[in-house]
């Protein structure tokens, strides 16, 4: 478990502050994360890479010259949000364009992808690639669809040296497409991590097994093994990716990675095996690693990584880095100081006196939807453990306590109700991150976008908004219904919103039921969508976490209508 833990909500905030005071000589924090210290060359591309907190030292740790550029931080396992993207990248930017650069996972790509869109649309050229390393998520034919986990390094390393060397935008995707491509990676568990301040870990493994596939936000692994000793699990390991070698590969980079609760000395036990067979198999080790590089909190586990090396991309890999986490040969540092703008809030237009009183209202529900996700946490968050990484209570906390606050301060500066629920959704989006938070937030900012400033809304008109906001989650997240996803909630309740009638406290309990059946149907689908995944029938017999809160959500203010119908 974690020890060293203020209030666990702010355990990343609280983490990322120390970490720049303790490199304050190479990096220095914005809006969302993290920039290098010093100003880069001109024209210079920009790597940003990111992802969820508690995988430290990706992502911040590798921040510095000859690596990436800056790094956007999200909650622990969680993605962060698109306009901690769009204001990490804005930093970051050299005048030569940003690539962004993550695991793929399914809140970074939307995430990600909307920041994307942002900054393109600013004039700031904007490519994307994510990083699917791990040969136990999908067969070698669907390799593009793997999660990225510690093969991350190689990819990120790879590209930083690209960018240092001069590479432009288009010379740099190649190059880290080709990096990510000759990148494998397979990984074992011992144990589970624990959420800071949780008082169980995310799974158990049976005592005298190991888990083999894990994934790096508190996933099970995908198949449990007797532990039979480091021999065998050396051979499992370097077999699993030679499964995958290139006919004419001949040298490689390889990564002995520590989860977060493994000592060194063992890693180093487990290198030397890794060495002889890697070896033994006709391979030079041109750049072993034996460290930890992409951890999972506490969980006590390893990974290997190879990346199997052609001649630029082993020149990239062995060109200088000077990170907080992995330095290599000799760089030039302490130049001129990196200049970082402060971003400063928008003004809130005041709305006419009937919409602010709408606002006013709709704010209040916003505060009882945190309320209901304070209540619903470690509910939420043991059902989200079943199959995922067990952060879905936590995520809908720091989401909708941003959005009420949000929804407050703009209710109270007197703006209207579509004002409201777009800054509510603004910050739900922010203050959550991952899939969830994304999705949230758009779909506030939908209900706001069929409401008016101008005047208070008919119940015709609150009911038509507030379906499209729940027809907004399939629009955003690309799933369907059987998926086992929200979906499943949100269909089924923009269906009978619409078809109950213009009775807003009569519709909206008829639409609740029907998002409340949806949710409780997920128990007998197998999830088509998200991490679930990865763990075939493992959910099946439980519902999907995200319909349950939202249909628990709905719910309740189907209630409060009822109360407060006058």
């Amino acid at each position: 478990m974690t020890y060293l833990v203020g209030e666990p909500l702010d355990f990343a905030a609280d983490s990322l502050a120390g970490f720049v005071a303790a490199h304050s000589d190479l990096v220095q924090a914005v809006h969302g994360g993290v920039v290098r210290a010093d100003a880069s060359p001109q024209g210079e591309v920009a790597v940003v890479v990111g992802g969820g907190s508690g995988h430290y030292p990706a992502f911040a740790g590798w921040v510095g010259p000859g690596m990436a550029h800056a790094a956007v931080c999200g909650n622990i396992f969680a993605s962060p949000s698109d306009s901690q993207v769009v204001s990490v990248s804005r930093a970051a930017d050299n005048g030569g364009g940003v690539l962004l650069l993550f695991g793929n996972y399914a809140g970074d790509c939307l995430q990600f992808g909307k920041g994307a869109e942002v900054l393109n649309a600013e004039g700031i050229a904007t490519r994307i690639e994510t990083i699917t390393d791990d040969v136990a998520s999908r067969p070698v034919e669907q390799w593009a669809e793997r999660r990225g986990i510690a093969g991350d390094f190689f990819v990120v390393k790879i590209a930083g040296a690209a960018a240092a060397a001069g590479y432009d935008l288009d010379g740099l995707v190649e190059a880290t497409r080709r990096a990510n491509a000759a990148t494998k990676t397979l990984g074992i568990a011992f144990d589970a991590p624990t959420l800071p301040g949780a008082a169980e870990p995310l799974f158990t493994v049976p005592e005298g097994h190991y888990e083999l596939g894990l994934g790096i936000h508190g996933e099970p692994g995908l198949s449990s093994h007797p532990l039979s000793g480091v021999d065998d699990i050396a051979k499992t390991l370097v077999e699993g990716l030679l499964a995958e070698k290139p006919a004419d590969a001949r040298r490689v980079g390889v990564l002995v990675n520590g989860l977060g609760c493994t000592k060194y000395e063992e890693m180093f036990v487990l290198y030397g095996r890794v060495a002889r067979l890697l070896e033994a198999a006709g391979l030079q080790i041109v750049v072993p690693i034996v460290d930890e590089q992409v951890t999972s909190l506490d969980m006590a586990g390893v990974s290997l990584s190879v990346c199997f090396l052609d001649d630029e991309l082993e020149k990239l890999l062995l060109a200088p880095a000077l990170t907080p986490a992995y330095t290599r040969g000799a760089v030039e540092h302490g130049g001129p100081r990196r200049e970082v703008s402060t971003e400063e809030s928008a003004e809130l237009a005041a709305g006419s006196p009937e919409s602010a009183a709408q606002g006013a209202r709709l704010a209040t529900i916003v505060a009882l939807m945190a309320e209901t996700a304070v209540a619903d946490a470690d509910f939420l968050g043991r059902l989200d453990s079943i199959a995922g990484d067990g952060d879905h209570g936590q995520g809908m906390v720091l989401g909708s306590r941003a959005a009420a606050k949000a929804a407050a301060v703009a209710s109270d500066a007197g703006a209207g109700a579509a004002t409201v629920l777009k800054q509510a959704g603004l910050a739900w989006a922010e203050g959550a991150g991952g899939t969830s938070g994304a999705l949230w937030g758009r779909a506030l900012e939908a209900v706001g976008a069929g409401l008016s400033d101008d005047a208070a809304a008919d119940a015709a008109t609150v009911i038509a908004a507030v379906a499209a906001g729940a027809e907004s989650v399939a629009a955003s997240g690309g799933a369907v219904p059987g998926d086992k996803t929200m979906v499943d909630a949100t269909t089924p309740f923009a269906v009978a919103l619409r078809d109950a009638g213009d009775d807003l406290p009569g519709a909206f309990a008829t639409a609740a039921r029907a998002a409340t059946d949806g949710a409780e149907a997920t128990k007998d689908l197998v999830a088509r969508k998200g991490r679930a995944t990865t763990h075939g029938d493992a959910s099946l017999g439980h519902p999907d976490p995200g319909a349950i809160s939202f249909a628990r959500h709905m719910t309740r203010i189907a209630e409060y209508l009822a109360d407060h119908q006058a």
